[in-house]
């Protein structure tokens, strides 16, 4: 689908969607219908992409696009980076893990790089020459970052890291690692510390299996061990150790609504694409959208929809502004991944028996969207975290 589902459904557009940000969605839906889409089965089938794609998309721009451009981004904003995440989502190539890298692993480095690290790392990262990931999850530690084992001990001018990662996204690619560490295990929180590990340089670094997921193949998410991997002093983000826990908090906002980001455009392709089916698709002598039952469920949904994007587009406003607060991010992830996962399910219903076959763009929609509800934080966490602030 090449055109843009939210407004072939009459969805409201956001006044941050300014002609700028809209001509990097038109470029950034060409490039994934063109580029990534006609390879998407090969790269399911891999359970990974190649370092070409990235490196295509570094060179068409939508790698940093939010990052200044004196290291090499676009100096754009959030609203930018969402015109990308969005193009993902309407053409169906949800498994480019490039969300995750300009939004999530590049700010870091942004927000708390010294200008060296800054210039280092952020130009490659807009490149694709690096690929980025950031290792928080554990085998013991889910969604308790509190709980982190893994430690970073100081070696000199060194940091000696040692401990083991999974269902790092971008696992297998990935050629620089923000890993959360414990740099002193008896001061909990206040004891976290964020290491950029750069894979290519080090020894003792260990990639695991890429995992076997039940959707989302395409995105590689892995394993990763780090025994005794040596990083110099200068590879901790920030000023002075212990100021992990404070950085993870202060970025979890965005990447609770990038989620949202994904979840939003999923709904509005899995609702058009279902439309455009009942339409086509006759029963008992007659279009499936002709039965009350049908207009019925896709009123429901579409308001929903509605309801979702003009939610979404006002998150969005308020996290340019810098007024987007932690809670109502977690109620964006929650409310939109849940809404995601009804509305999918629902399509595939429409779908009948065609709906369960993996030749239909839904069934796969369907696979892909269960995970939204589980990583950034389980919704359950979400509840949680707005529930603490009443």
């Amino acid at each position: 689908m090449a055109t843009n589902p939210a407004e072939v459904l009459g969805l409201p557009k956001p006044a941050w969607a300014a002609d700028e940000v809209g001509m990097l969605y038109d470029m950034a839906t060409r490039f994934m219908a063109e580029e990534i889409a006609p390879r998407y089965d090969e790269f399911e089938k891999n359970e990974m992409f190649d370092r070409e794609s990235w490196l295509k998309a570094g060179a068409a721009g939508l790698l940093c696009a939010s990052m200044p451009e004196k290291y090499g981004g676009s100096g754009g904003t959030f609203a930018h980076e969402s015109a990308i995440i969005e193009a993902i989502g309407h053409v169906g190539v949800d498994g480019f893990g490039i969300g995750l890298h300009n939004s999530i692993v590049a700010p870091y480095i942004l927000h708390y790089g010294s200008e060296e690290q800054k210039e280092k790392w952020l130009p490659k990262l807009a490149t694709g020459e690096l690929i980025g990931a950031i290792a928080m999850t554990e085998p013991g530690a889910g969604s308790d970052l509190q709980g982190v084992k893994t430690r970073a001990e100081k070696d000199g001018n060194h940091y000696k890291i040692s401990g083991s990662k999974t269902f790092i996204t971008n696992g297998q690619l990935a050629n620089l690692i923000i890993v959360v560490t414990k740099t002193d295990p008896d001061k909990g929180a206040k004891g976290t510390s964020l290491m950029v590990v750069e894979t290519d340089e080090v020894e003792g670094f260990e990639r695991g299996r890429n995992l076997d997921k039940i959707g989302l193949k395409s995105n590689d998410t892995s394993e990763l061990f780090f025994n005794d991997v040596r990083v110099p002093t200068s590879n901790l983000l920030g000023h002075e150790e212990g100021k992990g826990f404070v950085q993870l908090m202060q970025q979890l906002p965005q990447e609770r609504l990038q989620i949202g980001t994904g979840a939003i455009a999923m709904i509005e392709r899995a609702l058009a694409l279902t439309i455009d089916y009942v339409k086509e698709r006759k029963a008992f002598g007659k279009a499936v959208i002709d039965f009350q039952n049908t207009q019925f469920k896709l009123a429901e949904l579409k308001t929903e929809a509605t309801i979702g994007r003009v939610f979404y587009n006002d998150c969005v406003a308020r996290h340019i502004d810098g007024g987007l607060d932690p809670v109502t991010a977690s109620m964006a992830k929650y409310w939109l991944s849940d809404l995601q996962g009804k509305v999918v399910d629902e399509c595939l219903q429409l779908h009948g028996g065609y709906g369960y076959m993996n030749e239909y763009p839904i069934a796969r929609m369907y696979r892909d969207a269960r995970v939204q509800r589980i990583y950034g934080g389980t919704n359950e966490i979400m509840k949680l975290l707005i529930g603490r602030s009443l």
